[in-house]
Parts: C-alpha cells; sequence; structure tokens
C-alpha cells in the first residue's frame, strides 16, 4: 500500500459521511483484549456492525490518560502476550478483509520509541494503519513523530481540550491531520458523561480555527448520548462503553465467554443506530 492511500482513507471516509448528511460513529478496543484471536473476530465484526471508523489501542503498562476500564483492558491484553509486532499482525489481519474502513492506532509514545520511529511508520504504512493519536506528545515535540508520521503519508490526529485556548489552538492544530479528536470533558476517559449543549459551542470554536472534521469522545456510553453528540460533531467516538462490554463478557480468568463477538456487536450496532438517527 503506498502511503496515499494511508492518507486518503480517512479523507475519503469523512466525505462519504458529509455526502450522507451525517456524523460518523468512531469505536475503540484495545489490541490483543481479551487475547489475540477474539481482538481479531471483533476488529472484523466492527465494520458490520456500523463503525465508519476505528481506533486500535496500542496496550501500554502505564496508560496515564485513561480510566480503569480501559487501564484494565491494556494489563488483560499485555497479560495475553500483545505487543506492538502483533497489534500491527491485527491491523494486516483486518486489512486482508477490509481495504476501506480507516483504522487509527491510539496509544503512547514509549512503545513507539521503542520499537523505533523509523521502522515502525514502515511497518505501520505497510499494515495498513491510517492515522495515529499519541496522547503524550505535545505540538512542541512534533519532531518526534508527528512530522515524521505525515511524510511517510500516515495522520496525526491531535487532541483538543476544554481547556485548549484560543492562544494554544493554533499550536495544536498546527500538523494536525485527518481528524481533531475534541476530548468533551475533563479527566480520564470513562469517568464521567458528555453534554451536547457544553459540546456544541465547543466544536463550532473548533471549527472556525480548522476546516478538518471534528470528532468528540470520551464520556458517550450510550445511543441516545452518541445521537446527542453525533447533532453537533462530524463523529462521535465511543470507547470504554465497548471495552467495559467486553469486559461483561469475560469470566473470573478473564478469559472471553461464547457470545462476547455478538454481544459487543450488537450493542455498537445500537450506537451505530444511535449516530445514524440523530439528524433524522
Amino acid at each position: 500500500m503506498d502511503a496515499s492511500t494511508a492518507a486518503g482513507r480517512i479523507a475519503r471516509r469523512f466525505a462519504a459521511l458529509k455526502d450522507e448528511g451525517r456524523a460518523g460513529l468512531v469505536t475503540f478496543v484495545t489490541a490483543g483484549d481479551p487475547d489475540h484471536e477474539t481482538c481479531r473476530a471483533l476488529l472484523q465484526a466492527l465494520p458490520a456492525a456500523g463503525a465508519d471508523l476505528i481506533e486500535l489501542g496500542m496496550p501500554f503498562s502505564d496508560p496515564m490518560a485513561d480510566g480503569p476500564a480501559i487501564q484494565a483492558s491494556d494489563l488483560r491484553a499485555l497479560k495475553a502476550g500483545a505487543r506492538l509486532t502483533r497489534t500491527l499482525e491485527l491491523v494486516r489481519a483486518f486489512r486482508d478483509g477490509d481495504a476501506e474502513t480507516p483504522l487509527i492506532l491510539m496509544g503512547y509514545y514509549n512503545p513507539i520509541y521503542s520499537y523505533g520511529v523509523d521502522r515502525f511508520l514502515a511497518d505501520a504504512g505497510a499494515a495498513g494503519v491510517d492515522g495515529l493519536i499519541v496522547v503524550d506528545l505535545p505540538p512542541e515535540e512534533d519532531a518526534e513523530l508527528c512530522l515524521p508520521a505525515l511524510k511517510a503519508g500516515i495522520n496525526f490526529i491531535r487532541l483538543a481540550t476544554p481547556t485548549t485556548d484560543d492562544a494554544r489552538l493554533p499550536a495544536v492544530l498546527r500538523n494536525t491531520s485527518g481528524f481533531v479528536y475534541y476530548v468533551a470533558i475533563a479527566g480520564i476517559t470513562g469517568t464521567a458523561s458528555a453534554e451536547d449543549a457544553v459540546v456544541g459551542p465547543a466544536v463550532a470554536r473548533l471549527k472556525r480555527h480548522t476546516d478538518l472534521p471534528v470528532a468528540v469522545g470520551f464520556g458517550i456510553k450510550t445511543p441516545d448520548q452518541a445521537a446527542a453528540i453525533a447533532r453537533v460533531a462530524d463523529a462521535v467516538v465511543v470507547g470504554s462503553a465497548i471495552v467495559s462490554r467486553i469486559q461483561a463478557n469475560l469470566d473470573a480468568e478473564n478469559r472471553p465467554q461464547p457470545g462476547l463477538v455478538d454481544d459487543v456487536q450488537g450493542f455498537v450496532r445500537t450506537l451505530a443506530e444511535g449516530v445514524r438517527r440523530a439528524r433524522g
């Protein structure tokens, strides 16, 4: 796959969503949670359930921006043998059956640094990764990964938060590509609920500074909440609620119970229906 294919998949998907007159659904799962094969089946099931884009978490032992659900999923994945090479294996397996759904790796810089930036970008691009969200690299560190990723044809997606003021926004947006990820609540993932009355003005403010689509995540747990955010944003990101659904289908030893994939797929389908009905 050439670099233009990776960079173009996200833009094509948002253009198609705009033509349909609706927001997109972005789903998050942690690579290798609860094990490699179950995660592979989950990834393959997400587009059919209505996921328009997929974020795949890169397991890390100290996920400081994430709440208890995703922290637990990282630990489950690491205990089951997850590592960055296996995350890229999951991407390659997904791409064997799906050439169009954008797939974004999300996580922290340490595993990428340990892997080697140049080697990682080459392997990620070859596997079919479309974008990166690396939550602990600020704009001041763009030379570390952001600029090399853009050069390699991989979108670099930046987070904006309720505390990102107008003075800070230009730096945040300067090298952002693909879309902007707006964090709807202050704090860690999965601990509070996003409110559309607050998110709407925040999205409007972002759009005064950028032409990029704005996806909103953190604190979106139900189809009704997804619908409310879908009325004011270009995409809705759901992570902790999906990861919690995975956890609810594990036994006491964190082994997947029969029906896990079907149950998660059914839950994602309800989220997708909420997003799709949001604008009538």
